[in-house]
């Protein structure tokens, strides 16, 4: 069975609120729940690389399509 997935939308949102509206949304997030963040910031490509990789949080997917970056991001345990 396919989980829940959480949609964060922060298009047309300039750095650093797209990561800032992310940690925000996982705070109230059970442990393991997803989150998709869709993003038009480019910049926002970095920030969510370095920020899952210090937190702990799982990046399970990410990509562009069309200037939207999109980013699904696992809670930890």
């Amino acid at each position: 069975m396919e989980k829940e997935v959480r949609i964060l939308d922060v298009i047309g949102l300039d750095c650093p609120m797209p990561l800032l509206k992310a940690k925000k949304e996982l705070n109230g997030m059970a442990p393991a729940e997803r989150v998709k963040v869709l993003a038009t910031d480019p910049g926002s490509v970095r920030d969510f690389d370095v920020f899952t990789r210090q937190s702990g949080h799982m990046l399970i997917e990410s990509g562009e399509d069309n200037g939207t970056y999109f980013y699904v991001i696992q809670k930890k345990l």
